[in-house]
């Protein structure tokens, strides 16, 4: 049905059974209980129109983002990218309606038709929220626990922004002090991401993270007490967050006391020394007459009949739908003009520091419009050519350690592996707290090298919330093996197309004796296979500063830099004999042999494995065949190429072809075509060294020269599509 524009916003038709919210200090009057009573219904509408969606928690949570949206966020409807604003993160996104409605009320472009449109094809209202698809959403969400490290990592960029661009002034004082406000669900709470990314924030003492914790006890399988019974207030103080409790159930009725919430907020808000949670006791559907505090209300719409009731008890007609009065809209619209007038005070506050902070505004405008400074590759590491080599993970740190002084923006660390992984910049402070400073690593709150502790999933949730704030691009590192614990996060920060950078070393069985449970065999192909996600993995130390130089010019996807542990050697280019190293930004480029017009056959390889496949064309050469060895950095890269390189580079009439890498050979048969071999890893590794471990597991270069005498055997026979089986000989 059309939306229903009556013009009366009074609450005189509600039952009088159901007790009003108690808003006296929150100013709300009848409009005000209307416009959250309408709320209700029109989630309950929503959901009931398309058939399927989530009602229950965006009835319930009204009153807490109506009090948000209208009177506690700094926000600006007519400007969602203000620099001053506060964040909003709804981590529980099944209740996407809890958003989408607070968005329609305050103006920010979403109208009634696209919240009749909940769930469809092309709207503008999806099953969750996503973020670069409706104006006024600050991030993906649904994968619950995720916006709850987001949130961490959004409030750890706004210290570190402040601490770049006005670190002097007083707390509070600065444009660019805000709050970061999440709303996460019991299922957050469960999720181990959650549990990790807030016990790093207590640690790093984040007062500008405010947490509403709603905690309604009902999950998809009704009553949380068949699986979750901790107490979540006392684990968050044990984490050194502020901890407060609200419950408008402590009468034995239900009485929505927005006042008691609206003071813990403000209570929140002074605390500057510790993130804040407020746990929010809820009923889940209210009012609705006989799902509220049950499951049904969580996970699937009301029914006709259900919805109709709730309606009689909230004084709607019950058969009009998507029903919302002028008076209503116009009210909650007003806060626009809140937005613009707070907006003004931002703006003049900011201008006067661009007056005092010439070279900080300087470096504001750069960095808003994610430029990288004249004549900052200038300070990349060239390195000298050495047989004995340098692992990529150690020219990765140089590289990171040069650009410190020409990229205040690029920062990270690790997942308590920094001496592993090379990602803490020679120097530079520690990103922390000036009470958790150590003797290894001092810093303080404005520092740069980031200590994740061994949180591998919240980091990856942490990037994706710095990547979030724009003005900032982080990187953060642990073994490629662990890259599992991220994944979750790794496919929302590609799914949301941001530059964050996952530093993965110890990347093959060449990381030796630690064995196979830290050996890689399958990541390389499994990571590959998130669209959007660049995975590169450099062959020397010259390739690693190419490669670093790439992703830092890329600003739309995610990127996977995978490293080695063991030594590689610095390929010497000079004499022309081997390409430069620049072409590695292509992603794929004939590194040696391409003197040679028409190659018997062309030895594709990544990484380590590179130099098995020079060494290999060497071993064939003696033979009289003809090689080509191509480096293939990043497999994304180089099909993003136009199809003349790609051609240039496999010459589609070269079908003997042989890839080479020490992982599982999945996604290699496109390239090598139906004549290639694949020299792979199909198995998990052993602890012993590196040098035996190849040897014994036949990624070698005469296992290369075998499979390319075989390739070009079979090349010569009819195109066998799929390729031939193993057992074919």
């Amino acid at each position: 049905m059309a939306p229903q524009r009556p013009s009366s916003g009074s609450t005189a038709h509600r039952d009088p059974g159901l007790a009003l919210p108690v808003a006296d200090e929150a100013g709300w009057s009848e409009v005000d209980v209307r416009a959250v009573d309408t709320v209700r219904v029109l989630a309950a509408d929503a959901v009931q129109k398309t058939g399927n969606g989530h009602p229950g928690t965006a009835m319930s949570l009204a009153p807490l983002a109506y009090l948000l949206f209208q009177r506690i966020m700094r926000h600006d409807p007519a400007d969602d990218q203000w620099l001053g604003r506060d964040r909003f993160v709804l981590s529980c996104g099944h209740s996407s309606l809890t958003l989408y409605i607070q968005l329609y009320l305050s103006g920010y472009g979403l109208e009634m038709e696209d919240l009749e449109a909940l769930r469809t094809w092309g709207s503008a209202t999806p099953g969750h929220p996503e973020y670069r698809h409706t104006r006024g959403v600050e991030i993906t969400t649904g994968p619950l626990g995720q916006g709850m490290g987001a949130a961490v990592g959004m409030a750890m960029a706004g210290r570190r922004e402040r601490g770049l661009l006005d670190p002097d002034a007083a707390p509070g004082a600065s444009p660019f002090d805000h709050h970061v406000y999440v709303v996460a669900s019991d299922g957050d709470m469960m999720e181990g991401v959650a549990s990790e990314a807030s016990s790093l924030a207590g640690h790093q003492q984040l007062g500008n993270l405010v947490a509403f914790y709603d905690s309604n006890h009902i999950s998809i399988e009704d009553d949380t007490d068949i699986s979750f019974s901790e107490d979540v207030p006392a684990r968050f103080a044990a984490y050194g967050w502020h901890v407060q409790t609200v419950d408008w159930t402590r009468t034995g009725e239900y009485v929505e006391d927005v006042d008691a919430l609206l003071a813990a907020v403000e209570a929140a808000k002074r605390e500057r020394s510790r993130p804040s949670l407020i746990m929010l006791r809820t009923i889940i559907g209210w009012p609705a007459p006989t799902k509220r505090n049950t499951g049904k209300a969580h996970g699937s719409a009301l029914g006709d009949e259900e919805v109709a009731a709730t309606k009689r008890l909230l004084g709607f007609d019950p058969e009009v739908s998507f029903a919302i009065e002028d008076e209503v809209l116009a009210h909650a619209r007003a806060v626009k003009e809140r937005g613009r007038a707070a907006h003004e005070r931002w703006t003049s506050a900011y201008e006067q520091w661009r007056t005092t902070h010439p070279e900080q505004a300087r470096l504001l405008v750069r960095l808003t419009r994610q430029e990288l400074p004249e004549g900052w590759t200038d300070v990349l590491p060239v390195f000298a050519a050495d047989a004995k080599g340098m692992a990529t993970r150690k020219a990765s740190g140089e590289v990171l350690t040069a650009l410190a002084p020409v990229l205040p923006e690029l920062w990270g660390g690790s997942a308590d592996l920094a001496g592993s992984n090379n990602t803490t910049m020679e120097g530079e402070p520690s990103f922390i707290p000036e009470n958790r400073q150590t003797e290894e690593f001092k810093g303080g709150p404005y520092g740069r090298t980031l200590h994740f502790g061994i949180r591998e999933h919240a980091m990856g949730a942490v990037l994706n919330g710095i990547a979030l704030q724009s003005l900032t691009r982080p990187y953060g590192g642990t073994f490629l093996t662990f890259s599992d614990y991220m994944r979750p996060a790794v496919r929302l920060g590609a799914l949301m197309k941001l530059p964050a950078v996952y530093v993965w070393t110890h990347d093959s069985i060449g990381l030796g004796e630690d064995g196979p449970t830290h050996q890689p065999v399958e990541h390389l192909a499994a990571l590959r296979a998130i669209p959007g996600l660049d995975v590169v993995r450099p062959a020397d130390a010259n390739e690693t500063t190419v490669c670093w130089r790439t992703v830092l010019e890329q600003t739309d996807r995610p990127t996977g830099l995978v490293l080695t542990r063991q030594n590689l050697p610095v390929l010497d280019r000079a004499d022309g004999t081997l390409a430069p190293a620049d072409a590695a930004a292509r992603g794929g480029y004939v590194l040696a042999g391409g003197a040679d017009p028409a190659p018997d056959v062309i030895l594709v390889a990544t990484g380590s494995e590179v130099h098995i496949a020079l060494e290999a064309r060497t071993v064939l050469a003696d033979e009289g065949l003809s090689a080509w060895v191509v480096s293939m950095p990043c497999r994304e890269w180089f099909a993003a190429q136009p199809l003349a390189y790609q051609d240039e580079v496999l010459p589609p009439a070269v079908r003997a072809r042989v890839s080479v890498e020490a992982a599982v050979g999945q996604g290699w048969r496109e390239v090598v075509g139906d004549a290639g071999r694949i020299v792979s890893l199909e198995h998990y590794g052993a602890s012993a060294d590196y040098q035996t471990l190849y040897k014994e597991f036949g990624i070698t270069p005469e296992a290369v020269a075998a499979a390319a005498r075989d390739s070009v055997r079979d090349a010569t026979e009819p195109p066998r599509p799929g390729g031939r089986r193993d057992d074919e000989g």
